[in-house]
This record gives C-alpha cells, sequence and structure tokens, in this order.
C-alpha cells in the first residue's frame, strides 16, 4: 500500500491545522484501497489535524527515549498512542543534525514506539559532502544498523531523505532514489512489511516521475505538505 505522509515540522497553529483540515477535505477525492495518508503535525495540533472521516492518520513528528519520568519537555509513546497517533517519525535528519540524536538514542526511540505500537518511520539518508565521496551506501548501512534489533515481523516505514535534498528545491532523480530503495531492500532484508518512502523537494511538477521510475511506496513531504492542495495533487487523491 502506497503512503504519503505529510511532516508539518515547526509550522500551522491549532487555528491554521483547522483551516488545512477544511481545505483538503474539500479537495481530497475518494483514497483508494492501495493509498494511506498521514498528517505529521505539531503536538498541539493532534486534535485540529484529525480527519473526522478518518480518511488520514495521525503521527507524531518525535517521539522520547524514555517512557515516562522527569523528561521536561518531551513526549512519550505511549501519550502519542493514546492521542490516535498510528505512526511516528524517529531519526529525521533536523533531529540527527540540530538536536544531536545518534543511534543509540534512536535504537530506543524505535523500542518505545513498538511498545505502544506505533509504526516507525524511520529517516535515513546521506549529506551531499557523503553523496560528492561516493558514501551513499555506506552512510545508510550504518544509519540501517540502527534498526538491528527492531523485531523483523513488525511493520516498518523507511524513509531514504538524502539530506542535500530538504528543502534545496532539487529532489534526487529517479534513478539515484530507485538505487538507494534497492540497497535499503538489501539492509533490511527478511523484514516482513516494510514501505520505503522518499522525502526530500517532492512536489506536484515531479511526484509522478518520482513515483513511477523509483519504485517507492510513498513519500515523507515537508514544504509541500504544508499546501493542501499540493499534499493532495502529490498523493494522487485530489479532485479533478
Amino acid at each position: 500500500m502506497l503512503l504519503f505522509v505529510a511532516n508539518w515540522k515547526m509550522n500551522l497553529t491549532r487555528r491554521e491545522a483547522a483551516e488545512y483540515v477544511r481545505e483538503l477535505s474539500s479537495r481530497i477525492g475518494p483514497v483508494p484501497p492501495a493509498v494511506e495518508l498521514a498528517i505529521a503535525p505539531p503536538f498541539t495540533a493532534f486534535d485540529a489535524a484529525r480527519d473526522p472521516s478518518a480518511r488520514w492518520s495521525l503521527a507524531g513528528q518525535n517521539v522520547a527515549s524514555e517512557p515516562a519520568g522527569p523528561f521536561t519537555g518531551e513526549v512519550s509513546a505511549r501519550m502519542l498512542a493514546e492521542a490516535g497517533c498510528r505512526f511516528v517519525i524517529v531519526g529525521h535528519s533536523e533531529r540527527r543534525s540540530l538536536f544531536g540524536e545518534r543511534a543509540g538514542t534512536l535504537a530506543l526511540k524505535l523500542a518505545r514506539a513498538r511498545e505502544e505500537g506505533l509504526v516507525p518511520i524511520y529517516c535515513l539518508g546521506e549529506t551531499a559532502e557523503e553523496r560528492a565521496a561516493g558514501g551513499t551506501a555506506a552512510t545508510l548501512a550504518r544509519q540501517a544498523e540502527t534498526l538491528r534489533d527492531d523485531p523483523p515481523s513488525a511493520p516498518l516505514v523507511v524513509a531514504y531523505e538524502p539530506i542535500w535534498a530538504i528543502g534545496t528545491g532539487h529532489a534526487a532523480a529517479p534513478e539515484d532514489a530507485a538505487a538507494a530503495r534497492r540497497h535499503l531492500l538489501r539492509l533490511l532484508e527478511g523484514r516482513r512489511d516494510l514501505r520505503v518512502l522518499y522525502g526530500g523537494s517532492v512536489a506536484p511538477e515531479n511526484a509522478s516521475a518520482l513515483l513511477e521510475l523509483s519504485g517507492m511506496d510513498g513519500f515523507l513531504i515537508g514544504g509541500a505538505g504544508l499546501n493542501p492542495a499540493s499534499f493532495a495533487a502529490i498523493a494522487g487523491v485530489g479532485r479533478p
């Protein structure tokens, strides 16, 4: 099943989220059985971002590495599950680069998500420097090692997000995305329920070719996901 996730990051208040939902509801056509939608709003906007008709799921943008306790500002997996989340994003490059999250912390976050029945959307991808040095495969292998203790029978979503493409307007070429997907499938061989998404400057103009030529199972969408019309168009569920 294809999966399209709109990651709002630190954007949209509750009021703005409610406006987004109203517009998306008016633009969205029937969601085919082979397509799944999800929205990852800020924690404060979960209720406002929820679809009363259940056409899309909610995803947390982050999760604490501990189940509970004196961790000011953190949000636990149990809280996300109780708030109605189906998915949670783990290991986004912004969390790695801006907040110093490393493999050990990410492995704990994956474990906490599993304890509460959340499906992780585990992000990985290379920098421009790693790509230029021919290190894409090695970087993905190193980052995928964090999944070593994640139960192979549990559903998993992996999002390949080349860091050099995020927010730059320059998406990966379909053949490069396809190569990364093949490598990830080899690295994660034996997973029973695995979907590989692409993320990085996805737009309505390039989404169709990227999806068709790369073989990806969908997209993790940043900037374009803040626009209901763009999100619906990328997911192929917008009304004509």
